[in-house]
């Protein structure tokens, strides 16, 4: 990069709590060469930075990382108009990431759409559509009147189709005539009423709105790449077609420039070629359409308008102008427009787009509700919470449309090598059109041309452009069909290969809200005094197992004292003064600790403890007073998951602060293979990384709260949301409803999109590797058959085809394992807006 006059760069920086970050910080970038002055605002979490060049300010964010904070850059996503390969993708990815300034770049040829993480003030959006059109193609702003998915003007497959028609209309009969000359008796017929020539110039009438009306678009996306020295499959088909047409109409207008029997004419082919390549496209525009049928699916269930009380009347505006606040009227049959609390009314809401649950839900004052619902019974008012990006339903729509974007590492080196290919089949071509020529029969420039345009067309690198971005939104169109949300494209790659899954227990094998099973006073201590007093204490801690013993208290009808000098010791138990008197609870080695003699108490609390429950002592002034039990029962469906994780050959192993006993006992019930007990919250991390160790593949399954950096350690994180909390931003993966099957769900999910991704690119590269010698005419020395031009142009459109359908097949996935609750989560996919169409969308 060359040198440039100092400049004034402004980023934002997230993770600053104090001065001193602002201090590191600072002295992080004043450290980097080439900046000339730096100023961090905490308030405004935010760098102002001169510097010298542009390099300095990639160099400066590299430093705030290595600080352990991070820099915000700017995102920006447009659509990039006439790509048509792999070649393409890589292209324009190349040219993008060059920029100075641009930290990421992404393209992805199935929505057409290019996304790219910039430095503002290096680079902006007029620079990057800049560099696109540098290559050869039409960046569109997705907020322009032209964007790709404008509905008002046609679609690529309208546009494709009515050329198609055309050239259909003109190459059938073309075809007919050069086949029909074929044909003994008929060929003789037909010489009767017009000479050879005169049919000759039909076939040139017939062809010419095949290859400049219908067969315009390869023109201009051809001339464009190969103006921009860079060619793709649209220059192959330009070449190709061309080559075609043009020698048959020197052959006809001056048969003497070609060696005897070279003369021939192939405006048959010519017309083919451009009419086999648009069915191949339109079939191709056809399934990408059909490939985003889920996430349209979701947007359509986004309101348009919403009724907002507006100076005491309640007025119909747009959904846009809705702000959180506002109070809004939900009337029966309508969709919720925004998430919200309800304030006045009761109604049952169809919530099956989100937990999909066939059962309307109960819902009344200060409930909440989630935009996209439908409000089937009373009418509602509520009070918007979370409008526009913000709601639950645009952030399920975002994190599949960023799965979708992002690319797994298989199809990187798939854009590389696609980038090389095409000029690669161009040099075979013309090295077999030099082969042929010299060493091919008499007239050898007619089998030259022949397999030269054979070699061009049959090679298209259509099929490989389509091979991973195909299946990976059709995979993971369908994972939110089944209410699975791959935030990250590339997880489902590493969820496809991984060997362990580790399950953090409580609130995930187990229900999460722990009951007290028993209670034994032990020596004058009765046994209501002493679950009174163990409430009293517990009732300051926000355990769950401290939960299960005052709700048990309460559900008595005990009176719970007040405390004083409350304090938890990490792992161990609880300390207060209730009515003047030490109340201690805990475990049995917090006991010992203390000095409370546990006599027969400690062969019970082991007892308890093999049959998976958690035995709690309760010491008064450091003399035993009882011992409780409680215990968080497994998930119902637990079991029959774990069972299912086992037959598709998976290790299961669990991390939970319990004791080794009551874990072994939880483990031994479920058939979990490997446990680690007595894990503390902020050791789970260290826990993964162990296993990571042993060359295991880790996925750990958690609630995605206190399990955050477990979650963000693993190779894959499967966080367990419902509802509204499905966005937890920690995991890889969310499961949208708060059942473990949808483990095993996205574990398949993940193993067929990436045998699909497999069995694309085997198709894909193999064909091009038998059928390229088999067009360059590698069988002609034994059969004396040499592949026919048309005949290739029809051959490669197969290629891209199959490529759509065989990911095309994910759609009808099935789930792996049924969901507990009995819905049918093998439904199809989100096709319409009304509330049967939700359901499907989670179900």
């Amino acid at each position: 990069m060359g040198e440039t006059q100092s400049r004034e760069i402004t980023f934002g920086i997230d993770g600053m709590m104090c001065g001193a970050c602002v201090s590191r910080v600072e002295k992080k970038l004043s450290r980097v060469d080439g900046v000339v002055d730096a100023a961090v605002n905490l308030s405004t979490e935010r760098a102002r930075l001169t510097c010298d060049r542009p390099e300095t300010v990639e160099a400066a964010f590299d430093a705030v990382e290595s600080a352990g904070y991070t820099p915000v850059a700017e995102r920006l996503t447009f659509g990039v108009e006439g790509m048509s390969c792999g070649a393409c993708v890589a292209r324009v990815e190349k040219k993008l990431a060059g920029l100075a300034g641009v930290r990421e770049a992404r393209v992805n040829l199935t929505t057409e759409r290019a996304e790219v993480v910039y430095i503002p003030g290096l680079v902006d959006r007029d620079a990057l559509f800049a560099a696109v059109e540098k290559t050869g193609y039409t960046p569109v702003a997705l907020d322009d009147d032209t964007a790709p998915e404008d509905d008002d003007g046609p679609s690529e497959a309208d546009t494709l189709k009515r050329d198609l028609i055309i050239g259909a209309v003109f190459t059938l009969p073309v075809f007919v005539i050069a086949m029909a000359r074929m044909v003994p008796g008929i060929g003789a017929a037909m010489a009767s009423v017009l000479p050879a020539t005169g049919w000759y110039v039909i076939e040139l009438l017939l062809a010419c709105p095949v290859q400049f009306w219908a067969g315009r678009r390869f023109y201009r996306l051809g001339f464009g790449e190969l103006r921009h020295a860079a060619p793709g499959m649209n220059s192959l088909v330009l070449i190709g077609s061309n080559a075609a047409f043009f020698y048959s109409l020197v052959a006809l207008v001056a048969p003497g420039l070609f060696p005897a029997g070279a003369a021939h004419t192939y405006f048959d082919a010519a017309a083919m070629i451009v009419t086999l390549i648009l069915l191949g496209r339109w079939l191709e525009a056809l399934a990408k359409g059909r490939t985003s049928q889920a996430v349209r699916g979701l947007m359509q269930l986004k309101a348009s308008t919403a009724r907002v009380r507006r100076d005491n009347d309640w007025v119909e505006v747009d959904i846009a102008e809705v702000a959180a606040g506002d109070r809004v009227q939900v009337r029966p049959g309508e969709r919720v427009p925004v998430d919200g609390l309800v304030t006045a009314g009761e109604s049952y809401v169809d919530e099956s787009m989100i937990s999909g649950e066939p059962v309307a839900v109960a819902k009344c004052v200060d409930d909440e509700l989630i935009g996209g619902t439908v409000n089937q019974r009373g009418s509602l008012e509520i009070e918007a919470s979370r409008v526009g990006e913000d709601t639950t339903l645009a952030r399920i729509i975002r994190m599949v449309e960023d799965a979708q974007a992002e690319k797994p590492a298989i199809q990187a080196v798939a854009d590389r090598i696609a980038g090389v290919f095409v000029p690669i089949v161009m040099a075979l071509s013309v090295a077999t059109f030099l082969g042929w020529l010299v060493f091919g029969p008499s007239p050898a420039i007619s089998y030259a041309f022949v397999a030269a345009v054979s070699v061009l067309l049959i090679a298209c690198p259509c099929a490989m452009g389509l091979a991973t971005p195909t299946a990976i939104m059709v995979g993971t169109g369908r994972a939110a069909a089944l209410g699975i949300l791959f935030r990250r494209g590339t997880a489902i790659e590493q969820l496809a290969g991984i060997d362990t899954a580790v399950f953090d227990k409580t609130g995930t094998l187990t229900e999460g809200q722990p009951k007290l099973t028993s209670l034994v006073a032990v020596g004058s201590y009765s046994k209501s005094r002493t679950l009174a007093y163990a409430a009293a204490v517990e009732a300051a801690s926000e355990h769950p197992v401290a939960a299960a013993i005052v709700t048990a208290a309460r559900a008595q009808g005990l009176e719970i004292p007040a405390v004083s000098d409350f304090k938890v010791h990490a792992g161990q138990g609880v300390k207060a003064v209730v009515e003047g008197q030490t109340v201690v609870i805990g475990s049995a080695a917090f006991m010992t600790e203390r000095g409370v003699a546990l006599g027969d108490a400690a062969a019970d609390g082991e007892s308890e403890a093999e049959q998976a429950r958690t035995p709690l002592f309760i010491a008064i002034d450091d003399q035993l007073a009882g011992l409780a039990a409680v215990a968080d029962s497994e998930r119902a469906e637990a079991a029959a998951m774990i069972e299912a994780l086992h037959e598709r050959g998976l290790e299961v192993a669990m991390l939970t602060g319990d004791n080794e006993a009551t874990a072994k006992a939880v483990a031994s019930r479920l058939g979990i293979d490997r446990v680690v007990a007595g894990v503390m919250p902020d050791a789970k991390a260290a826990e993964i990384a162990r296993l990571q160790t042993e060359d295991q593949q880790v996925a750990f399954v958690g609630d995605g709260i206190n399990d955050a950096p477990a979650l963000a350690r693993a190779d894959v994180g499967i966080a367990i949301g419902s509802g509204t909390d499905i966005a937890i931003e920690a995991g890889d993966v969310v499961l949208m409803r708060a059942d473990l099957a949808g483990v095993v769900n996205a574990h398949a999910v993940a193993r067929s999109t990436l045998q699909t991704i497999r069995v694309n690119f085997g198709w894909a590269y193999g064909y091009n590797v038998l059928l390229i010698p088999l067009a360059a005419g590698a069988l002609y020395p034994f059969t004396g058959w040499l592949l026919n031009p048309a005949i290739a142009a029809g051959a490669m459109s197969v290629s891209s085809v199959f490529v759509l359908t065989n990911s095309l097949r994910l759609r009808r996935l099935s789930a792996a394992m049924a969901v507990s609750s009995g819905t049918d989560a093998s439904s199809d996919d989100v096709s319409s807006a009304d509330a049967g169409s939700a359901k499907a969308a989670a179900s």
